[in-house]
């Protein structure tokens, strides 16, 4: 018994191709882009510590003063409608001089890192409120996937190396660290600091590191994500191409009207010049109006016939002409004025068949 092969790919629908360039168009605009968190946080650690590194002194400065404020003036003052408000405005100026110059740093990390990745994106799709991000069964799906795995595994591996690097920080500043029970509050505070700070660089650093493996892990999960099938690829290719079945019928319908047309001005030819079966050739020529004969009609095969049937009802002159009705065809389009080399062939043409018609 015969067997018929069956190629199942048609019958496919796994994603297995790349997607197209239309498809990461749509995908960017709904905001969907291949991003990692990991280098977001790092970038913003890193940019912040970095900010407290060089103007910590200045920060600290302004720390201290506020302290010395508060503990020479504003202990002293009487505690009044006036004097509350007063010391709240004074202090929330001082603290913003503070805290506003870390959060500029932090932004511009944020806007910096996100640049990096994926340029300059505004969309309002994540914003949209959807009913399966509240879907309980969509959610449990999403707590023990594959993805919720491996940021955990992620975020285990990040707490070890982070709070080996600050231990190793704290080792090597062991000595400073036991000295801070017999020094100043001044110096211990300024110890602390910079601590703190070396341990935010160091751990920034090597998240900047471990991110580098995260951004290729969510560029090849993004990948994965947006694969298409060959259906797919098909339905956007008909979607933004048009139905290849629709296409050519319209093209069939501008073909026909345009012979329509075209055979509606045979009657107006002054002369059909054929080849005599394969060929017809149909030309007007106005002396008033034109500066050389015009082809109105031309065809080969069956449209030939039907140009000098149509020619024969109207009784327009016929001449058989073989090498000009060749040459015509080939040399002149519809609408155009007769190629320069041809003036005197179908000048002769047309003396004869303006000599026929004086006759008649």
């Amino acid at each position: 018994m015969p067997y018929i092969r069956i190629d199942l790919q048609f019958f496919s629908q796994e994603k297995t191709e790349k997607a197209t360039p239309k498809k990461r168009q749509d995908e960017r605009k709904k905001g969907r882009v291949s991003k990692s968190a990991d280098v977001n946080t790092a970038i913003i650690l890193f940019v912040v510590f970095l900010f407290l590194w060089f103007f910590g002194g200045f920060l600290r400065d302004e720390l201290f003063a506020i302290f010395e404020v508060g503990l020479k003036d504003y202990i002293l003052m009487d505690v009044t409608e006036n004097t509350v408000h007063l010391m709240m405005s004074e202090l929330s100026f001082q603290a913003a001089k503070v805290v506003l110059p870390i959060l500029l740093a932090a932004i511009i990390g944020a806007l910096l890192s996100n640049y990096m990745q994926v340029g300059f994106l505004f969309s309002t799709e994540p914003l949209v409120m959807k009913l399966e991000r509240v879907n309980p069964i969509q959610g449990a799906k999403r707590i023990f996937s594959l993805r919720a795995i491996v940021e955990l595994l992620k975020s285990m591996l990040k707490i070890a190396f982070i709070g080996l690097v600050t231990f190793a920080v704290l080792w090597f500043s062991k000595d400073e660290v036991f000295r801070l029970t017999s020094t100043s509050p001044a110096t211990s505070l300024s110890v602390v600091g910079s601590l703190t700070v070396k341990m935010g660089l160091f751990a920034s650093i090597l998240l900047l590191f471990l991110s580098i493996f995260d951004y290729l892990y969510q560029k090849y999960d993004f990948e994965k994500n947006i694969r298409m099938s060959k259906q797919d690829i098909k339905d956007e290719y008909k979607k933004v191409e048009g139905d290849p079945l629709i296409k050519s019928k319209i093209k069939e319908k501008q073909r026909q009207m345009a012979m329509q047309r075209m055979m509606q001005e045979v009657p107006k030819a002054d002369v059909v010049i054929t080849n005599p079966t394969h060929y017809a050739v149909a030309l007007k020529y106005d002396e008033n109006e034109m500066d050389a004969p015009e082809v109105i009609a031309k065809g080969v095969d069956y449209v030939a016939l039907k140009i000098k049937s149509i020619a024969k009802s109207n009784d327009v002159t016929i001449i058989e002409n073989r090498s000009l009705a060749r040459a015509l065809y080939h040399e002149a389009e519809i609408g155009e004025t007769i190629p320069e080399q041809l003036f005197k062939a179908v000048a002769e043409v047309l003396a004869y068949v303006y000599r026929l018609k004086e006759k008649i």
